[in-house]
């Protein structure tokens, strides 16, 4: 059954939400709570994506948050965008992780990158919902080093760029029209020889793989993808030919911010459902929520939870304002990735024999919020890169 507890009436006031933030956000939590819950059983058991989900998002007001209002977008800003996020993921985690790689992996990539053509011709049916899309970033032997590694590339041909290679754990990779795929154009520059293209789904050469059968998330379908001698036109490359990184870099701090906002949506689930359930089990003749262990362990939750969300909101402001960090960025998505796994555990832990068996969603939740320690750079390459940063601006 769906939580009592409302999110945003819990310390609201102290993230200065603005009304206008508060009722979209509120927005998210209702459409997700009666459109997308009841789905989300159906999708983890199947790995089903639900097609209606990208048009009952775009009549929301929701995709091409960040788009032009003459391509089709909203015209708002990153926070908003963030703050959708964050109310799919309290009910449905993965149509929030789809809609994540849909409008910031690809729909701000294109719309912050793409010439005056490219974005006329694809941003409009990604904002409508009519077209699906997806970032083909990483491969079988390039993931945490992901630019360095890469081994599928671009041959220029006439008119044409003819791309071979493989891309794997291609978020909505099953599903997407429209893919924005990084390749090699100059193998001797190394990761300074990367283009970006835009991919369509029936490009001679191209297709899908193989779908990839995930621990959790599953409903966010996955994939690996294939190019062989598949023809892009050229008029199709993002950016000058070799300045692919600087369109991968360029939305990488922006992606971890707003991954962590679906990860604070998630936190958020979790401390409702430990909540609510100790409001009403009883044990002993009382409600567990009258034991000092288990109020010790929501107040736990509520400050981790609340802990976040202010780190996560406050670099989400700064990328609206341009003067967001990378090692906060990095930051960001390293707190709200681990403490909403630590906050799945806890809300197991309260729940007993209840959060472990599938009939409570605890356990696809934890299994959900695990991907985040590995997925947008791992915890280690986070603190790594923390690190780092923080070492070069001080010496």
């Amino acid at each position: 059954m769906p939580d009592e507890t409302r999110l945003n009436s819990l310390a609201a006031n102290g993230f200065r939400l603005t009304p206008e933030q508060d009722e979209i956000l509120d927005q998210a939590d209702r459409f997700a709570e009666n459109e997308l819950w009841p789905l989300q059983q159906k999708m983890d058991d199947e790995e089903w994506w639900p097609p209606q989900a990208m048009p009952a998002l775009a009549r929301m007001g929701f995709l091409g948050v960040t788009v032009p209002a003459e391509f089709g977008g909203a015209d708002s800003d990153f926070f908003t965008s963030g703050l959708i996020a964050q109310g799919l993921a309290r009910w449905n985690p993965a149509v929030a992780l789809s809609y994540v790689a849909h409008e910031n992996l690809c729909v701000n990539n294109i719309a912050r990158n793409g010439s005056e053509d490219i974005r006329k011709r694809y941003l409009p049916k990604l904002c409508d919902g009519s077209a699906i899309g997806a970032l083909g970033l990483t491969e079988p032997g390039a993931g945490s080093d992901a630019l360095g590694a890469m081994a599928t590339t671009a041959r220029r041909d006439g008119d044409t760029y003819v791309l071979n290679g493989r891309k794997l754990f291609i978020t909505n990779g099953p599903v997407a029209e429209v893919l924005l795929v990084y390749a090699k154009t100059d193998k001797a520059k190394g990761p300074k020889g990367i283009s970006a293209f835009i991919v369509e789904k029936d490009f001679p050469g191209f297709k899908v793989a193989q779908k990839l059968d995930k621990m959790g998330f599953r409903g966010s379908t996955t994939a690996e993808l294939l190019f062989d001698d598949c023809r892009v036109p050229a008029a199709n490359r993002v950016g000058e030919e070799n300045a692919g990184v600087s369109v991968v870099m360029s939305g990488l701090d922006l992606e971890r911010a707003i991954v962590s906002m679906l990860n604070l949506g998630m936190a958020e689930r979790a401390f409702t459902l430990a909540l609510d359930y100790a409001k009403t089990r009883k044990q002993f003749g009382k409600r567990i929520g009258e034991f000092q262990l288990v109020q010790a362990k929501l107040a736990d939750m509520y400050v981790t939870m609340n802990a976040s969300k202010a780190y996560v909101y406050a670099v989400a402001r700064a990328c609206d304002e341009g003067r967001t960090t990378r090692e906060d960025a990095a930051g960001a998505i390293l707190l709200a990735a681990e403490k909403a796994t630590w906050m799945a555990l806890e809300a197991i832990q309260c729940l007993g024999g209840n959060g472990y068996i599938n009939d409570f969603p605890c356990g696809r939740l934890l299994r959900d919020a695990k991907l985040y320690e590995i997925g947008a750079g791992t915890s280690e390459i986070r603190r790594m890169l923390i690190g780092r940063e923080l070492f070069e601006k001080t010496t």
